[in-house]
Parts: structure tokens; sequence; C-alpha cells
């Protein structure tokens, strides 16, 4: 069974997530306690900040640590390093992460795509927007910040998982665009159970800890409705533009104005709106049929004094037996075409 002097020495590697020094520099290991029968550790870790999904992860990798090492059960604590500790470290945190955020590329274009409510085709409307804006020679990249209803690798197809380089996370790049999610970090499609607090870390995250590189644009798939993750884009990203998504049903049109009007109080563009699943028409006869109704987006689009960017219809993707990507759109595909167009008006309005 470890010592107390054993243990000590395979924390003290390990690195505060908010300081970036390892327990043994910020005098992180408080105490450890070995119960009699020698099966159960408890120790006491005093770290930068607590009850954020940060020390969630820490906690894991702590616990791996020990068990690996023959402990049976442990029980952790957490507590705030004293102030001093904090302020010697936090400057240089500070400086760090600035720089970090976006690599240092100060010409990235963030646009947030959003909804009212889910089941619109949001997702849908991200990945395909990203695709085009690669078609037309931009560098891209996607955060799936839609972090309870995460679907952004399933649409594109991707398989691998983010790579680690040093203290930074790299991307999954698919068709040359780069891809961050949940998804990534979740084990068999478990449902996230975190608070709001500990999302908006992992948001915040996505764009200090990912190594994007030079973007000229990073699209934002928001989770519909006007939550916790949402206000957190809005604090985080005061630049960002937004793409409003419905369906040209009236209660869709009429949901997606609670998020278009928190995106105008809070100063944020709204690009224009995209009316999904416009209609349906038939290869038999060429007639359309207006499923879902219509002029939810036009309606839309003149509550919150903008344009509809386009309207698409509902059909599927080509067959590719060589390219799992269920929810692109190929280039020479009718709605393939007509996300080339909103992406060139997005373009024209975000270059002007």
């Amino acid at each position: 069974m470890l010592t107390n002097e054993e243990i000590i020495q395979l924390l003290n590697p390990v690195k505060d997530p908010f300081l970036h020094r390892t327990l043994e520099e910020t005098g992180g290991v408080k105490e450890i306690i070995i119960k009699e029968d020698k099966k159960h550790v408890s120790v006491k870790i005093g770290i930068g900040k607590t009850n954020t999904a940060e020390q969630m992860q820490l906690q894991q990798e702590i616990v791996g640590i020990l068990k690996k090492s023959g402990v049976t059960t442990v029980g952790l604590r957490f507590e705030e390093l004293p102030e001093e500790i904090i302020k010697k470290y936090q400057p240089a945190v500070e400086e760090e992460q600035e720089a970090s955020l976006m690599g240092g590329s100060k010409g990235t274009k963030f646009i947030a795509v959003a909804s009212g409510k889910g089941g619109v085709g949001k997702s849908t409307v991200t990945v395909n927007l990203a695709m085009s804006l690669m078609r037309l020679g931009k560098k891209v990249g996607i955060i799936d910040a839609d972090i309870y209803g995460f679907s952004i690798p399933d649409m594109m197809g991707v398989e691998n998982r983010p790579a680690v380089r040093g203290e930074k996370i790299i991307p999954v790049e698919r068709f040359g665009v780069k891809v961050i999610s949940m998804g990534f970090f979740v084990e068999d499609n478990s449902p996230i159970i975190w608070r709001g607090p500990m999302l908006g870390k992992m948001l915040s995250s996505f764009f200090k800890e990912v190594e994007w590189g030079d973007l000229d644009y990073l699209l934002l798939d928001l989770p519909p409705g006007t939550g916790d993750i949402a206000m957190d884009v809005h604090e985080m990203l005061p630049t960002c533009k937004e793409v409003i998504v419905t369906t040209p049903h009236p209660t869709a049109a009429f949901v997606a104005a609670r998020a278009g009007q928190m995106a105008l109080k809070t100063d944020h563009e709204i690009l224009g709106v995209v009316e999904n699943m416009a209609y349906f028409e038939s290869k038999k006869t060429g007639e359309k049929e207006y499923v879902f109704g219509q002029g939810g987006g036009e309606k839309l689009a003149e509550v919150l004094k903008t344009k509809v960017l386009g309207q698409l219809p509902l059909q599927q993707p080509y067959e590719e037996e060589d390219e799992f990507a269920p929810s692109i759109y190929q280039v020479d595909h009718p709605i393939g075409k007509e996300y080339h167009k909103i992406a060139a008006k997005i373009i024209a309005k975000v270059e002007e």
C-alpha cells in the first residue's frame, strides 16, 4: 500500500487546471489520510477555482492515478488556494489565455447559428454553411456549442477524436473544416448532467484551450432557445453575428423571434433568417407542397428587421458509398447550390 510520501510524489506533477502550475509548485496537496485497512485514501487538494468542469476533470485524473497505483477507493475534497498563491500565477495565466484565444488570430469572424426551438435543422444549416464558406475559399471552424444536444460530429461523419499537443487540444478536421464538440468528450453517447456554470466553463475551454490556428470564420451551433449557453456566447463574443433558423410554421417563427430579440438586445448583428424545410418538391409532378405552411421566414425577418437569406426545401443529400456524411449536401446538389448562395450573401455582408 502507498505511503503519504509516495502519494505526494504521484500527485505533485499534476497541473492545476486554472493556474497551469503543478501541485508541487502551488502547494496544492493539502492533506492525505490513509485509512487503517490501507484500501481507502482521502485527499484534500487546493486549486485556483472550485466547483467547475475543470475540477471534475482533475478529480477523474487524480482518482485514476491513485487507483492505478493500488488504491481501492479514493475520497477527494477541493478548496481554493490562498489568495496570494492565486495572485502569484494569475497574471501570467490571463496573458496566456488572451494570447491563446483563437491562437492569437484577430481576423476571425464569429457567426452563431441560433433557433428558438429544436428540430428546425439548425445544426444542418451550421455544417452546410461551414462547408459552403470553405468551398468559397475560407478557413472555417465549427464549435458544437449545443452541449446537451451535440450532433455535428455525427452529421459530418467524424470518426476521429481530437489530439492533444502540449496543453492544447487539436480540433478534428473533416472536409477541410475544423470541428470541436462536447460529443468528443462523452463516451457511448452518455447524457450530460452538468449544470449551467460548468457548461459555460466547457464552452470557454473550446475557445481558450483549442489550437484553432488561423481561421476566417468560426461558426457556433448554439442550443435552441435563450438559455445559459446562448447567454454565455453573447457575453464572451460581443462582436459575434447571428443567423436565425426557422421553419415556415408560424409557431417556429414566433419562438425563433425570442432568440433574435436576445441578439438585438446584446448588440449582436443579425445577418439574416434561413427558412429550412420551406417546401417539398415532388420528383414526379414537380409541384411544391408546403408541408409546414408558408410565410414563417418572411414574418420572422420582418419582426427582426432583417432579410431572408434563403429558403431550403426538404431533400436528402446524394448517397455516396465512399464518404459517410449524412447531413452534408454536395456542391452540385440543388440544396448545396442554395447554401452556396447563402454563404456568398453572408461573406458580402460580413466583409463589406
